[in-house]
């Protein structure tokens, strides 16, 4: 597989700055999709971990809450940017999503990926693809069509 040098390098960040992590995390989103072989434009790296991790993170990395804007279908316990990789990460501790009431994201799968050295997580491709439908915009529609194929 073949990732961009961007990319490569803010994921091998992302897995030391994790390395300490309590609980279980996953990279999630554009880049998660192309991890799983699909080309794809990755603007930034999401990470979804507990809340307790992702203020650790926040934290060691420097990174900052962020005072989300109010969104009738995502909201975290935590949600913070990181700018010092190449790429932006941000990172949701305990992301919800209004599904007819407010229902915490829990997966189930969690594959571990070598990127650079380092240690990732991701959800199974199946997982993923659900996951990106739930989360309803357009733009993670066409993501998991990129993993259907």
């Amino acid at each position: 597989m073949t990732l961009p040098a961007d990319l490569r390098a803010t994921l091998a960040q992302v897995a030391a700055a994790m390395a300490e992590a309590r609980d279980p995390w996953w990279i999630i989103g554009s880049a998660a999709v192309a991890l799983h072989g699909a080309t794809t434009t990755i603007a930034d790296v999401d990470v979804l971990t507990s809340a307790r991790d992702a203020h650790a993170f926040l934290t060691q990395t420097g990174g900052a809450a962020v005072e989300a804007a109010t969104d009738p279908h995502f909201r975290s316990a935590l949600f913070g940017r990181w700018h010092g990789p190449p790429l932006p990460v941000e990172v949701m501790g305990d992301l919800h999503l209004n599904e007819g009431g407010w229902r915490m994201v829990e997966l189930k799968t969690r594959q571990s990926m070598e990127v650079a050295g380092a240690t990732l997580f991701i959800p199974s491709r199946e997982e993923l693809i659900a996951l990106l439908h739930r989360f309803g915009r357009p733009k993670d529609f066409a993501r998991a069509a990129l993993l259907e194929r």
